[in-house]
């Protein structure tokens, strides 16, 4: 997956450098314009608050609406004596490009989501005819694949399917619902371009929803996929077949060549190349191709430990830099021309030659989002200066912002949307080599550029706190270093490279000693702070201070800034009262995570799943979840070995050092290594807060190493508050019971157990071979919490067993549908989801089980 935000980036990382340099102006643009581009702007923010889509008539209406009042913004006679009367001409402006844009950003979307996959199809075996659209992405499981479907075939009859399916084609052994493993077909080498007929199974793209995660669904609504899937290539089911190999998409064709030649001279695969090469390699491509995925996730941590991640992938500034460099070159040959000066001028052929070749630029490096905000600046900026038009830099500032939201509405919920454009509205605002002076020299030219990066740093700081919860502190001396090596030495080298292979060897030479800057700045202590996420207000106030901190203002006046930042920097979440404790679920897929917290202490029960070598659920989800939450885990308990109980541990561990580690798992274990752990016994009693804490599951004698299956010594834990709510009698309980079956609950229940609680963490993820009748009468619980994946492949929660919970009249609580899932002992009714706060129309609504 690309790097959709970066934390701490630089001056310019996604900007152009000539924006902020362009003289200002002495012509102001009418009044109406920048009132009407800036409604442009609120319409589309206003539009991607919705919950839920109206109708394309609604839209429509508002739409001819905003039509009406736009021929009146500068009409004469009743319009005029209208706008008068009803409000300024200014607001008059700014409404009419609001409803505007309101109304087209929903138009697009209804047009869009019309396009989705019918629910009835999710799951069910698709013969797909397709043509593979963008580079293949390889990794230990297997391959993913992006297609542009041509026709879609269920039982021998046509079906509809999106226009755009992801799908990943796995090797090897694979389980099904029932446990049964079967060998499935290896993939071949895949090539952009290919026509393949196979059959998949596809389902709607549903990511994880927790507290300040990632926003997977509305990603893949900018990426334009709407189904995702597996291939079936099992030896039951129709072969998958190569078609034919097309000219189609010849652009990714291309950038995958490129890729792999890279990959193959620089970590060649027949050899047993040094692991720090391949790593270089992988940055290699990344800074030609614009496959971040090639990149590797130890090297993306220290980039964002270092404030640096935006200059390892294609971002702005290498767009804007490789159009300068366009323009340059297209400018010193243009004039060597007397003709082709007479027919156009040398700078305005230089300044649209450097537009289209930096689209080209953009286009070859997988027109990620950034590059597209990129170029669609850079256009509108030319377009500007072509017409002839010098405007204040505000007015330029708002044209670039608006242009981009129109292009893109939906980027104005991406991070780097406002890292971009309030790095250059900064340097506009303060700048002085934005009014046209030029500093002498090399030692002019340095100081500007150390001047920019701090001014910049003061302005982004509180807003990367806000966005991403943590400030790079060794950012600033990193980006110095950063920004003119990897600018003006590495890309240049490694986009040679495309031409003579050689340079790629010596892009990658040249990347090793920043490389291993890095490395040290990242190993310093606080060399990143991580606070815990402040609310949106305290987050304004503080981007609000921060540029008063960047502004050409007296000091005294800049230091009263601290005022604005103090709310977020000194803001600590709400905790539990003595004796009371909360629960939060979170939404990892397939497994357990359930952080556990009091008044003074957290114990963290599991710690989710392995997606893939490069991919747990500890440092997609919970590592970050903890740091938003400033949440110090004192305790890990592992209920037993699975991976998807386990998977996540080693980053949780990495990120806690204090956290003691307890669960049943074997000596031999790899997580031992990263630090000892206690077993967990029936009996084993603590109280923290008020709070008890009782393990009832397994026996001593059954504890430790065993060969007996791994659920069988699952930990059972009960929780018990230290009073009771205002409208019970007795003190709230929650139970965790990992991965028991059928005869570990007989047994508990046999000995008399105090299993009577009010919430239920499902044993086994609702499979059949737990959630017994006698258990759920001995335990009693008002709400069952499941996690599991959406439409997984174990069929879990079984429904026969969600069925069991409801004719018991037990609330089941699934995270496919709930997403993280938050409940408290002062509130022991309640279950808050994370699904249902804040919903925003492009994110994905599990049906609901029939009852």
């Amino acid at each position: 997956m690309s790097t959709i935000s970066t934390p701490n980036a630089g001056p310019l990382h996604t900007t152009d450098d000539a924006i902020a340099r362009a003289p200002r102006a002495q012509e102001a643009a009418p009044w109406r314009v920048p009132a009407w581009l800036a409604g442009l702007v609120a319409g589309a923010v206003a539009q991607l608050q919705q919950p839920v889509l109206w109708s394309a008539a609604a839209y429509g209406a508002l739409l001819l609406l905003a039509g009406l009042m736009g021929v009146c913004v500068g009409g004469s006679g009743p319009c005029a004596f209208l706008r008068r009367r009803a409000m300024p001409g200014v607001i008059w402006a700014v409404g009419t490009g609001m409803l505007a844009m309101f109304a087209v950003c929903g138009l697009r979307a209804v047009d869009y989501a019309a396009g989705g996959l019918s629910p009835a199809l999710e799951g069910q075996d698709i013969r797909v005819t397709g043509v593979v659209s963008a580079m293949p992405q390889v990794n230990e499981a297997g391959t993913r694949i992006r297609l542009a479907v041509e026709a879609a075939h269920l039982d021998g009859a046509p079906v509809q399917l999106p226009p755009r399916i992801e799908v990943a084609w796995y090797g090897g052994p694979w389980r099904d619902a029932a446990g049964l493993a079967e060998l499935q077909r290896q993939p071949p080498a895949l090539t952009a371009g290919e026509r393949w007929s196979l059959t998949v199974r596809l389902k709607a793209p549903h990511g994880l929803r927790n507290p300040h995660g990632f926003d997977y669904e509305l990603w893949m609504w900018e990426q334009g996929v709407q189904a995702t899937g597996y291939v079936r290539a099992g030896s039951k089911d129709e072969p998958p077949q190569l078609l034919a190999s097309t000219w189609r998409h010849p652009v990714e064709r291309t950038r995958q060549s490129v890729r792999d030649a890279i990959l193959d001279r620089l970590a060649p695969p027949d050899s047993d190349p040094d692991p720090a090469r391949v790593r270089i390699a992988g940055v290699v491509a990344a800074l030609v191709t614009g496959d971040q995925r090639a990149i590797d996730r130890a090297d993306w941590d220290v980039f964002r430990a270092t404030g640096v991640a935006h200059l390892m992938s294609i971002s702005g500034l290498h767009i804007t830099l490789f159009a300068w460099l366009a323009a340059l070159v297209v400018r010193a040959l243009w004039r060597r021309s007397q003709r082709l000066c007479l027919v156009v001028p040398a700078p305005s052929a230089a300044l649209v030659a450097g537009v289209l070749l930096a689209t080209a630029y953009a286009l070859f490096s997988g027109w990620g989002v950034p590059a597209q905000r990129t170029v669609i600046m850079l256009a509108a900026i030319a377009a500007l200066r072509l017409s002839g038009r010098r405007w204040p830099w505000p007015h330029v500032w708002l044209l670039a912002c608006a242009a981009v939201v129109v292009a893109d509405p939906w980027a104005l919920a991406q991070a780097g949307f406002w890292l971009s454009f309030v790095a250059v509205g900064i340097l506009f605002a303060t700048n002085p080599i934005a009014g046209g002076a030029r500093p002498a020299g090399a030692r002019g030219y340095f100081y500007a550029l150390v001047r920019e990066q701090w001014v910049v740093t003061l302005a982004l700081t509180p807003l990367t706190l806000l966005l991403f919860g943590q400030v790079a502190l060794v950012g600033f001396a990193a980006n110095l270093v950063a920004i003119p090596w990897v600018t003006l030495v590495v890309t240049p080298l490694a986009l040679g490279g495309v031409l003579w292979a050689p340079f790629w060897s010596l892009a990658a030479l040249s990347l090793q000693p920043l490389a291993a800057l890095l490395q040290w700045l990242a190993q310093w202590p606080w060399a990143v702070v991580f606070l815990p996420a402040a609310p949106l207000w305290a987050g304004v106030m503080a981007v609000a201070g921060g540029a008063l901190l960047a502004a050409r203002l007296p000091w005294r006046l800049r230091l009263s800034a601290l005022v604005l930042l103090w709310p977020a920097l000194a803001w600590q979440p709400a905790r539990p009262a003595p004796g009371q404790f909360e629960l939060l679920a979170a939404d990892i897929g397939q497994g357990n995570a359930v952080l556990v917290r009091t008044a003074s202490h957290a114990l963290l029960y599991d710690a989710g799943p392995r997606f893939s070598r490069e991919s747990d659920a500890g440092h997609r989800v919970l590592v970050p979840l903890l740091r938003a939450l400033g949440e110090r885990v004192d305790t890990l308990m592992l209920s037993h070995r699975d991976a998807d109980h386990t998977g996540g541990a080693a980053a949780v561990l990495a990120q806690q050092p204090t956290a003691a580690l307890v669960g049943s798992i074997e000596a031999e274990h790899t997580l031992q290594a990263l630090r000892p752990a206690s077993p967990c016994v029936a009996g084993q009693r603590w109280t923290w807060d008020g709070v008890e804490f009782e393990v009832l599951h397994p026996l001593a004698q059954s504890a430790g190493p065993s060969a007996a299956r791994p659920n069988t010594l699952s930990c059972v834990l009960r929780i018990v508050a230290g009073q009771p709510p205002a409208e019970g009698p007795a003190p709230p309980v929650a139970l965790l019971a990992g991965d028991i079956e059928a005869a570990q609950e007989q047994a508990l229940v046999a000995r008399g157990a105090p299993l009577r609680a009010d919430l239920l963490l499902v044993p086994h993820h609702g499979s059949k071979t737990s959630s017994s009748p006698a258990f759920l009468e001995a335990v009693q619980p008002r709400t069952a919490l499941v996690q599991a994946g959406y439409r997984n492949r174990f069929g879990h929660p079984a429904p026969e067993v969600a069925q069991r919970y409801r004719d018991r009249g037990i609330e089941v609580v699934e995270s496919s549908r709930c997403g993280a899932a938050v409940w408290s002992s002062s509130a022991p009714a309640a279950v808050r989801c994370e699904r249902d706060a804040n919903p925003r129309y492009w994110q994905h609504r599990a049906p609901q089980r029939p009852e």
